[in-house]
This record gives structure tokens, sequence and C-alpha cells, in this order.
């Protein structure tokens, strides 16, 4: 009989741009995978139940709670963290923002909310404070009252997102396959 608690999977996947292959239990989450084997700690756990919106990555360019998938669900696919928006000490136009307009506090929720922002502008490039605040309605943050967060999305938005556009060019559209 077959140990399910100690059988491994392999779990292949593409993290930022590098691809990454590990053995992994079957119920690791992709948060706790982040965490833990590569050592992403950007990525946060919150609620563990989906709600704060403290573990969003982007998965084939999708805005994802990390925590409610698990890792080998995650095979084959293009997982980006928070990790992924600096080039080295070099801040996204987004990341820029953020600290331009104040929009973080204890930083906590931040690459939650970095991540979903990334998502809504990449596939809506110009979109306005409505589209913004309904988007971010799904990260929780209890230290900005969120205006400062929508205004430093809202700025990029507005004209920074040329340059941002183009460190995301390589990020796939949801259900696209290369």
């Amino acid at each position: 009989m077959t140990d399910v608690a100690t059988e491994l999977l392999t779990v292949d996947l593409t993290v930022n741009g590098e691809r990454v292959e590990r053995a992994v239990q079957p119920r690791i989450s992709l948060a706790d995978f982040l965490r833990d084997e590569l050592q992403l700690t950007g990525t946060k756990l919150g609620c563990e139940h989906g709600v704060c919106g403290a573990c969003t990555v982007i998965v084939d360019g999708a805005a994802v709670r990390s925590c409610l998938m698990l890792a080998v669900q995650a095979g084959g696919c293009d997982v980006r963290t928070v990790e992924s928006l600096a080039s080295g000490p070099q801040l996204s136009p987004l990341q820029e923002a953020f600290h331009r307009h104040h929009a973080l506090q204890c930083g906590f929720c931040t690459g939650g909310v970095l991540m979903t922002a990334t998502a809504l502008l990449h596939h809506n490039p110009s979109a306005g404070k409505d589209e913004i605040r309904e988007a971010l309605s799904a990260n929780l943050c209890r230290c900005t009252g969120y205006q400062t967060i929508i205004d430093a999305i809202a700025e990029v938005a507005d004209g920074g997102l040329r340059a941002m556009a183009a460190g995301l060019a390589e990020v796939p559209r949801p259900g696209a396959r290369p």
C-alpha cells in the first residue's frame, strides 16, 4: 500500500522567467511552494481562504490566489510573482508610482495588490478609477484606505504604461499557450 502523504509528484513550471522543476507533495499550495521551495517571500499568506488577496500571483496572464491553487496545478504554467516586477534595483513604473503616492504602509498586502494591478493593466492599459476599484475589491488592505493605491495605479494607467508594457510583453494572456 502506498502512503499518499509521502508520495511526491514532479511539478515543472516557469517562475519569473526561469524554468523550475521540483518534487512536491501533491497537497502543497502554490503559495507554500513559492515561499518555502523557491524562497520567493513577496507572496504573503494572509487568510489562506482566497479572501484577502495577499497571495495573488499571475498565472498565464491572470491574477490568481496562490493559496487556493496547488503547486501541481501550475505544472506547465508561467507564474509571475511580485519579485518579477523590478529589474534588479530598478523598480517597475507601478512600484515607483506606489512609492511616489505612499501607497503602502505595513507592506503585507502590497505584493498581492501590485500583482492584481499588473494583471489589470496588462489586460486594460487605460483602466479608469472605477475599473481599478473593481479589480482591487479582491484585495484587503488594513492600512492605507485604498485611495493612494488607486491613485498610483491610475497614474500608471494614465501615462506610465508604455514602459511597464514593454516589461510585460512576455506575460501570456489567460488561456494562451506557447
